[in-house]
């Protein structure tokens, strides 16, 4: 019997509407005559599916009783016995009931594809065994039920239901998802507009992925070599020069003209690693390859042009785009044809882009014949031809015959090459001035004279030079290049030490200073700050070489003009380096002014870090001092007028006054006074935020501590407020009285602007690690372009009723919630009206 075919429905999050579409696509095979039926399908109560279910085949579920709750699960043995062409099976991914045939319903799903029955199903991408922890990381929620990657991969068919973020929260927020009562935490929670944005960004990766990877499995299976251009893949070949940024935006341009057009750029390095990039070069250019939404490549070989076209065969690329080169003709010239006619010959049906740039070409001249062999291996060399031209002339002549001839010019250029190699080129050029007067003299006629009798001869003699020349090159630049890949690699050994002992967590200053004695060979490696005073501060140091011993002291720029504080007195000094033992060469200084801008970008930071280590506490005093005197600045002006006038009329003489009035006005004096003292209290709990520096007092707080207490201040009661309090909540870690003036001003304000018959919410709960108090009115809300000014000092929508009362308002709530290392955040309500959301860290489980 042949297996059924797996057709999975894949969605970014809950709501998008793969069930849906999974029934509408059952009704549609049912009208093309094929047996379809519902094995199992979970409706949520979404009235929508409901009604997509009415008229179909629905196999009746089979009841599991666990733990004295019934359960209704898939019933397999009875989708088998049906037999249906097509079963949809709702939630892949859902884990069965204990006592089932399988763990997994995904494994009921294999059983029925193994019977020859086709099913169509669902799951959501957080589901994706290797997405798991990737989507926790994006919402905070870890997933239980997962699906092996393995199992969707077989699928015969996948497809995306998509939906916009913001539309799915639109149906979010209508009560499509989810009913009323878990819409807001659902809006606030998994549901935010970046989360939701990086699911559907994560689920149309992974299907892009399969539809590539499904694309070169094709091809592998049918034996296609060739490029298929679906779409635009540009590869830039970078050699490590600065014409690289050139080429690269070259390439992201070539790659933008297509719809999905990629950027891949690529550096081969040689096995050897002899490479010639400037410190650094490679690096920014990587920088600027990700900032133009490229990825970089390096591969090595030590055949540039077929690394490169394997490269760009292997990712499918149908551009490569490389540089002119920057040898100049003679060397072109001399070492036969460069990468770029390479690259043409072999890259076949893949274009190549050769771009000019300013580096391009050079003059026509012969290299410099400079320092790649040492002072030694020169001596050795003319000591060579001293000693080797002689001896090679006394054997020569004693077995002279006439036709000798070519022997002898033979030798002598063996000896030329043998001193090239040892010596380079300035003891090969005199080997070789030296073997032709030799020649002339001894071995051509006339003998024992310089004269030249032939112009062959003399041509001889040139060649002679020219070989030399030649072949001294070839040795020098070999040995150049040997010593500049040694040094390069103790160099890259030394920075990525560093680097590494950074990432580890060590400090990056003490590294620094380490890996410095360690790499020069040093006695000793100090850092000081050298005080105003003439006093000396070590701020790092290693090695044991004694303080007599000279040394050479570097500065080390800290800030403007070279200067640093002095942490002992407020006084400004310099810092340097110093290095005592050996003397450097000027080859180590290069690497030295590297260590040391590293160790300049060190202490930044570290000043940085105290600094701003220091000026927080002050930040978040100031930012709570500014919100609570602006607050209360407000509202002494109010009851102060009004006791102020109340007392004023009491007192005159001139008037008369029921007994009525006079109480009224008492009254008016008694809840005035009464405000101030309020207001004076609340001065009196948030005194010890303003004792110098923010000094909030954080403890692990029970909900209960604080809310009780909140709602006998305002005076209402249960009837009045909902509280709707999950009791999976931990303890927060708060201020408990600043947490308790945050909720009387957020209830208060509630209380005032819901309308008659709603009463405001109270809801709690925790996620990722923080616990959200939402305070839920049904009032007039906030229009967008205000919610910012609302927390401005004290904003209300209305600002002239003598019902108020004092309170803090929202401005020093903000600031008291910040305070606390929270936030307080302004949402609409579902249906109309405000929630006022105060998020703050859960107290850990040790506290």
């Amino acid at each position: 019997m042949p297996r059924g075919r797996l057709r999975v429905m894949l969605g970014a999050a809950p709501g998008v509407g793969k069930t849906f579409a999974m029934l509408e696509e059952g009704e549609r095979l049912r009208g093309l005559g094929t047996d379809v039926v519902v094995a199992v399908v979970e409706t949520h109560g979404r009235a929508a599916t409901a009604a997509l279910l009415e008229g179909q085949e629905v196999v009746p579920r089979r009841l599991v009783e666990h733990r004295g709750v019934t359960l209704s699960e898939l019933d397999l043995d009875a989708v088998l016995a049906r037999h249906p062409q097509v079963a949809l099976v709702d939630e892949l991914a859902h884990t069965n009931a204990p006592g089932s045939d399988h763990d997994k319903r995904w494994q009921d799903v294999e059983t029925l594809l193994d019977a020859g029955i086709d099913v169509i199903s669902t799951v959501n991408i957080q589901h994706i065994e290797s997405l798991n922890d990737v989507v926790e990381q994006i919402t905070g929620v870890p997933q239980r039920e997962t699906i092996p990657d393995a199992v969707l991969r077989r699928a015969d068919r996948i497809e995306l239901v998509d939906l916009a973020p913001q539309a799915l929260r639109d149906r979010l927020a209508e009560g499509v998802v989810y009913p009323a009562a878990r819409v807001d935490a659902a809006l606030s929670n998994y549901f935010r507009l970046g989360n939701l944005t990086a699911l559907r960004e994560l689920a149309l990766l992974w299907l892009a992925d399969e539809v590539d990877s499904a694309l070169q499995q094709y091809r592998a299976e049918h034996g296609i070599a060739g490029t298929w251009e679906a779409r635009e893949r540009v590869v830039v070949a970078l050699t490590g020069g600065p014409e690289g940024e050139t080429l690269l935006r070259r390439g992201a341009r070539i790659a933008a003209r297509s719809s999905g057009g990629e950027l891949l750029a690529v550096h081969v390095s040689s096995q050897d690693g002899l490479r010639e990039a400037a410190p650094g070069v490679l690096a920014n250019q990587r920088a600027l390859v990700e900032q133009l939404g490229g990825s970089y490549h390096q591969v090595v070989g030590d055949d540039i042009p077929r690394a490169l076209v394997e490269f760009a065969r292997g990712e499918s690329a149908t551009q490569l785009v490389i540089g002119v080169s920057r040898r100049s003709r003679l060397s072109a010239l001399l070492t036969g044809p460069g990468i770029g006619a390479t690259v043409i010959r072999e890259s076949g049906d893949i274009d190549v882009h050769i771009v000019s740039h300013a580096r391009a070409g050079g003059r026509f001249s012969l290299p410099r014949p400079r320092g790649g062999l040492t002072v030694r291996r020169r001596v050795y060399g003319f000591l060579l031809a001293l000693i080797g031209g002689p001896l090679l002339t006394l054997l020569l002549t004693s077995v002279r015959s006439g036709e000798s001839m070519t022997a002898d010019v033979l030798s002598y250029q063996l000896l030329v090459v043998v001193v090239a190699l040892v010596g380079g080129i300035w003891p090969a050029l005199f080997a070789a001035l030296l073997s032709g007067l030799t020649l002339d003299f001894f071995f051509v006629d006339p003998l024992y004279t310089i004269t030249v009798g032939e112009p062959l001869h003399l041509l001889a003699l040139i060649l002679f030079v020219i070989i030399a020349a030649l072949v001294s090159l070839v040795v020098d630049q070999a040995a150049r290049r040997s010593r500049a890949a040694l040094r390069a690699a103790a160099e890259a050994e030394l920075l990525a030490t560093v680097a590494g002992g950074v990432i580890r967590g060590e400090d990056a200053v003490q590294a620094l200073v380490t890996r410095t004695r360690e790499a020069f060979g040093l006695g000793g490696v100090r850092l000081v700050l050298h005080g105003a005073d003439g006093a000396d501060e070590v701020l790092a140091s290693d090695g044991d070489a004694p303080l007599s011993e000279p040394a050479q002291r570097l500065p080390v720029r800290t800030g403007p003009e070279s200067r640093a504080v002095d942490a002992r007195g407020g006084q400004e000094g310099r810092v340097f380096l110093e290095l005592r033992g050996r003397d450097l060469e000027a080859g180590d200084r290069r690497l030295l002014s590297a260590i040391v801008a590293q160790l300049e970008a060190a202490l930044e930071h570290r000043e940085l870090t105290a600094a701003a280590a220091e000026l927080a506490p002050l930040a978040e005093a100031d930012r709570v001092r500014t919100a609570l005197l602006a607050a209360v600045g407000h509202d002494l002006r109010r009851p102060l007028a009004a006791a102020t006038a109340a007392v004023t009329t009491l007192r005159q003489s001139d008037l008369t006054l029921s007994d009525e009035d006079r109480e009224a006005l008492l009254e008016t004096a008694e809840d005035s006074l009464q405000g101030l003292a309020g207001l004076v209290t609340d001065l009196l709990d948030a005194s010890r935020v303003q004792a110098g520096v923010l000094a909030v007092s954080l403890a692990p707080t029970e909900l209960d501590d604080v809310i009780l207490p909140a709602l006998d201040e305002l005076g209402v009661g249960p009837g009045d407020v909902e509280l709707d309090l999950s009791p999976d909540v931990p303890p927060l870690l708060a201020d408990g009285v600043l947490l308790q003036r945050v909720l009387v001003n957020l209830l208060g304000n509630a209380l005032r602007y819901s309308p008659e018959g709603a009463r405001p919410v109270l809801a709690a709960s925790e996620f990722a690690g923080t616990v959200q108090l939402r305070v839920v009115d049904r009032g007039p809300g906030i229009p967008a372009e205000r919610r910012e000014a609302v927390f401005a000092p004290f904003q209300r929508l209305s600002d002239t009723d003598n019902d108020s009362g004092i309170g803090l308002g929202l401005a020093l709530s903000k600031g008291f919630v910040e305070g606390m290392g929270g936030t307080l955040d302004v949402e609409d309500t579902p249906g109309g009206g405000l929630t006022m959301v105060v998020s703050l860290p859960a107290a850990e489980g040790d506290e």
